[in-house]
């Protein structure tokens, strides 16, 4: 994972729409994947980054230089995620899961995992619960720390560690399941 280059961010906040573009183009793959598996639907993970990408436009001027970006980025995109969640599951939607991602090209990329194993991933990572499915995101596919994932979600860091080993065992416990009955 590449930082993002500081001169980029700073134009970014004095208004500068090509750097804005940029450090959106950077952040946007790692966003919607987040998302998507925070959500388990393409199109409102879409909806969800779509916003926070608003929101950073309308607040960049108002972070800090000095702050890390990822976790304040972060922050507002599991934020959207969450609402986005919450307003779904009050109306009643049922999970849908659609197809999984496959590269630009649109051809599978040979040294991508198995596309059975991905699918039993993606429904395992979605049978967690929501705060355990964003603390091991956040850290295992995200590669915070447990600093910055306090900062994303105002948890302390022995919950998020907490968070982050249910959901292992969780995940370990669901993968076995799946290999046995297949």
């Amino acid at each position: 994972m590449q930082a993002l280059d500081p001169e980029i961010l700073r134009k970014a906040q004095q208004g500068d729409r090509d750097s804005f573009a940029m450090l959106v183009e950077s952040y946007y793959p790692r966003a919607l994947r987040f998302a998507i598996q925070m959500l388990s639907r393409r199109e409102d993970a879409e909806e969800a980054v779509q916003d926070a990408f608003l929101r950073v436009h309308d607040n960049l001027a108002r972070f800090r230089e000095d702050a890390p970006f990822d976790p304040w980025f972060f922050r507002i995109l599991g934020n959207r995620c969450r609402t986005l969640a919450s307003k779904r599951k009050r109306h009643h939607d049922i999970i849908d899961y659609g197809e999984l991602p496959i590269d630009a090209a649109g051809e599978a990329d040979p040294e991508a995992p198995d596309p059975a194993f991905t699918r039993q991933l993606h429904h395992a990572l979605a049978a967690l619960p929501a705060e355990q499915r964003e603390a091991f995101l956040l850290h295992h596919v995200n590669d915070m720390d447990y600093e910055e994932m306090t900062i994303v979600t105002g948890a302390k860091g022995s919950t998020l560690r907490m968070r982050v080993k249910r959901a292992i065992d969780t995940l370990r416990v669901i993968l076995r399941e799946g290999a046995i009955h297949e």
